[in-house]
């Protein structure tokens, strides 16, 4: 099974918590203190011993399974010329695996889902924690895609003679060891591993407490593939404490870890951003923009606009604010908004779009404030602006966005070629859906997040971008002069 010492770390925080009382923990507390008093100061001291205790433990364990995927590496990159096939068994082996346990998978993620519930968590979270048939066939379809993908390791390009008769070319290689801190998607757990594995990397999960029972039996089923394929069992190791002290040391082993994929909300990006010590590839929100061009197809802006705001509430790549040129706004913004209202979209607009809305006798609108062109809703909630025209929808764009998915509907070439070029976001699109930015819709089997960095990637990262390119140099006893 995966992440070999979980046994001793799964119960690790119950058992500290319930440690029996010291018997010498009032020994020398006297007076001035009351009795009452000694005993606060007595639990206050043994509670202080007890998460020392259990920081230490915890250090000790994210060390060894440090260690252990740092081990894995090498014995990865040791055979990586001949293990592709052996990688590609492994991704096929969980694949079958998933489709066998379809039903157990289901059973788990209930049993998580309905604890979410009883804690009172949103929609938007619910859906993201939910695995339907259609998110399993989506795991099994994608893993099935990476094992299809060229290996990219190990490929050498760019070789060329230089005057002083050496050859100079670059070899792609894998990052190392990447950690992987998620809250409540289940499948990233099969992403994560897929990719990590196909690019010869080995990986550390820590998925959020809300998905456990799902994210464990997942551990279980590529602890089957790795084995049936031969390869190191620490190549994919779990995180079996939700102890949050296991995400502050993950994030500062700098001699065990090369690189941190956060994927989560807001503010566990946040915090992961001012406190780990290891370089990441993330994204911090999505406020992702759908300009309706005053040259669009009414047809195309009602299909886009709406399967961009409507197919999923909860992901980073949803529509969140939806430009609409006046000159076009009479004839496409009523349609717009009564369909979004038919789905219980609250519409939050500029006094503009009031006016056009008005005017067409819809009501049930809530005035938009400075605040709500840089909010990512991840709810039902649009904000809707009139703009003047192409450029002013750029400069809005650029303002308020957060670089990652943007898209125009628009029938005028030049000035879709302009918005490609313009708008600096990690993908642009012409006359289709923000939904689209995803790692399996753009063919790469999976992703493991989205950056919207420019170094080291940029959107959705697949494959290459858990790579990186090294110069090897090839002669026959050259020396410099």
């Amino acid at each position: 099974m995966i992440g070999t010492v979980g046994a001793t770390t799964a119960s690790l925080g119950r058992a500290y918590r319930n440690a029996a009382p010291c018997p010498n923990a009032r020994v020398g507390l006297k007076s001035p203190f009351s009795r009452s008093d000694s005993s606060e100061i007595a639990n206050r001291l043994l509670a202080a011993r007890t998460r020392q205790r259990l920081t230490m433990d915890i250090d000790r364990y994210m060390t060894d399974l440090g260690r252990r995927a740092r081990a894995a590496s090498r014995a990865m990159a040791r055979d990586a010329a001949s293990s592709t096939a052996a990688k590609n068994a492994a991704l096929d082996a969980v694949a079958n695996a998933i489709e066998s346990e379809r039903e157990a998978l289901k059973a788990a993620n209930a049993r998580d889902l309905a604890r979410a519930r009883e804690k009172g968590h949103d929609a938007a979270f619910i859906d993201r924690l939910t695995l339907s048939d259609k998110a399993i066939g989506t795991m099994i379809e994608g893993l099935r895609q990476v094992a299809s993908l060229a290996d990219p390791i190990c490929e050498i390009s760019g070789m060329k003679f230089r005057p002083s008769g050496i050859q100079v070319g670059q070899m792609r290689v894998p990052l190392g060891v990447i950690g992987i801190i998620y809250e409540s998607r289940p499948n990233v757990t099969i992403d994560a591993a897929a990719l990590c594995l196909k690019s010869g990397n080995a990986t550390i999960l820590r998925g959020g407490s809300e998905a456990l029972e799902c994210n464990i039996a997942l551990a279980k089923l590529i602890g089957v593939g790795l084995e049936k394929a031969g390869l190191p069992q620490d190549a994919v190791q779990v995180v079996e404490t939700a102890d949050r002290a296991a995400v502050g040391k993950l994030i500062t082993m700098t001699e065990f870890v090369d690189v941190i994929v956060p994927r989560g909300g807001k503010s566990l990006i946040a915090r992961l951003m001012e406190e780990s010590r290891v370089p990441m590839i993330k994204h911090l929100d999505g406020i992702c923009h759908v300009y309706v061009d005053d040259r669009a197809d009414l047809d195309k802006a009602a299909a886009v606009c709406d399967n961009a705001k409507t197919h999923r509430y909860g992901t980073c790549n949803t529509m969140e604010t939806l430009l609409v040129a006046r000159g076009i706004a009479q004839r496409a913004l009523p349609a717009l908004a009564r369909a979004f209202q038919a789905k219980d979209v609250e519409l939050r607009v500029d006094a503009a779009s009031r006016a056009v809305l008005e005017a067409a006798n819809i009501g049930a609108l809530v005035d938009a404030t400075e605040e709500d062109w840089s909010t990512e809703y991840l709810a039902p909630i649009l904000s809707i602006k009139l703009v003047d025209g192409f450029d002013e929808a750029i400069e809005h764009i650029n303002r308020y966005g957060s670089h990652h998915t943007d898209a125009i509907v628009t029938e005028d070439h030049d000035r879709a070629m302009r918005f490609l070029r313009e708008v600096d976001s990690a993908s642009v699109m012409v006359n289709a859906s923000t939904c689209f930015a995803d790692g399996f819709e753009f063919g790469l089997g999976a992703e493991i997040g989205i950056s919207n960095d420019k170094l080291h990637a940029r959107g959705p990262v697949g494959l290459e971008g858990l790579t990186s390119l090294k110069y090897v140099v090839l002669g026959r006893g050259e020396v410099r002069r």
